[in-house]
């Protein structure tokens, strides 16, 4: 079924591509067209990001207790595109809110068993590789999207309206490739006659290894701040507004270039080393930014921070994969993806804080610091699983 892998990769190019086309231009959007202040900007995409990352573990753990993963994430994928065409009718911001809150509701019910299904689709020697070009497709949607809006906009007239309702098209293309995904038989169906557990946040049933696991890529990202934060480092060397969306660009190139080729370096010498070399990618990026401020150390930086997403991004799924049976396999992607987001949610916060008040070299400190210790506790979980 690798042919599943082929098409999954393609509908998260296609819906990233739409979505990222809308999503680019909001802010503008929002302050502009809508009048919204700054703050809600930000408190907008905090509260959509927090709900879609805890709604990932709930819906993951329906996938499997229901055996389904196409479906669930069909319906997921097509209530995040339905929102995209609403959002051209919308008359002020908190519509918005309601929007972007669907929007990340279809996230959070899609994103764990697409992850389950790619894990099923493949032998597990190819695992690495197959969540490589999964990962490695959705950024080049994300990178075409916001591209793509910047050359539509001035064709339009700065019509955002008209923008939400083109990508609102491009959309529904995604969500009809699913047309050629086919649904797998969980690996060992005996596990399926067991009563499945309630629902519950806790790791109590999951093993020691995998708790580490998340602790480990919890507290690595909670030193991990957002691009978008990341990219204002460029604009304090002297570089004009323009090198915001070029450093977003080197960054999601490295990411794209990197990626597949990680995969499958995973898959010959193990995803822990791969990870850990990501992990030490993103310590050496951050120290890079926070002692040297030439264009060329920036440039250099954004490089490797892609490395780091290449290296880490479908590694991290790959692993979860392993760590956990075949009958909580969406819920184990779905601990993983919120592990990711609120971390990512609080390093915002934190390190946005740490910026502001004392500067950025402060706040790239403090984010190499936590990674390290990220590092630190991922490394215990390499002297008990040496097998993977």
């Amino acid at each position: 079924m690798r042919s599943n892998v082929f098409w999954l990769g393609l509908v998260s190019l296609l819906n990233d591509f739409s979505s990222e086309m809308i999503y680019s231009v909001m802010p503008a959007f929002l302050t502009i067209t809508l009048g919204a202040p700054p703050v809600f900007v930000g408190f907008i995409e905090g509260f959509a990001d927090a709900l879609a990352s805890i709604l990932k573990v709930y819906f993951g753990w329906l996938s499997d207790k229901i055996g389904k993963r196409k479906i669930l994430s069909v319906i997921g994928y097509a209530l995040s595109v339905s929102t995209r065409w609403f959002l051209a009718l919308v008359a002020n911001f908190w519509q918005v809110f309601f929007l972007r809150a669907l929007d990340r509701t279809g996230k959070g019910l899609r994103d764990s068993p697409r992850d389950a299904l790619i894990s099923e689709s493949v032998e597990s020697k190819e695992l690495g590789k197959s969540f490589g070009y999964h990962r490695a497709m959705d950024t080049i949607g994300a990178t075409l999207g916001p591209l793509s809006a910047v050359f539509l906009l001035p064709l339009i007239f700065n019509d955002y309206r008209l923008l939400f309702k083109i990508g609102f098209v491009l959309g529904i293309l995604s969500v009809l490739t699913f047309v050629f995904v086919k649904d797998v038989k969980m690996r060992k169906p005996e596990e399926k006659l067991a009563p499945h557990p309630p629902f519950s946040f806790s790791l109590k049933e999951y093993s020691h290894n995998f708790k580490v696991y998340i602790l480990a890529v919890f507290v690595f990202g909670l030193g991990f701040m957002p691009i978008a934060l990341m990219l204002l480092k460029s604009q304090e060397i002297g570089l004009n507004g323009f090198s915001i969306p070029l450093m977003y660009f080197i960054y999601n190139l490295s990411f794209v270039l990197f990626a597949i080729p990680a995969g499958k370096l995973a898959d010959r010498i193990g995803d822990k080393r791969v990870l850990a070399g990501g992990f030490l990618s993103a310590i050496a990026s951050y120290l890079n930014l926070a002692f040297f401020s030439s264009i060329a150390s920036v440039i250099l930086g954004f490089v490797i921070l892609g490395l780091y997403s290449a290296m880490t991004d479908g590694i991290e799924r790959a692993f979860a994969s392993k760590l956990v049976p075949a009958s909580k396999l969406a819920t184990g992607q779905g601990f993983l993806n919120a592990a990711v987001g609120i971390s990512s949610l609080l390093a915002g916060v934190i390190g946005g804080g740490i910026w502001t008040r004392y500067g950025s070299d402060a706040a790239l400190l403090y984010g190499a610091i936590m990674m390290a210790i990220g590092l630190l506790t991922f490394v215990h979980l390499n002297r008990h699983q040496n097998n993977l």
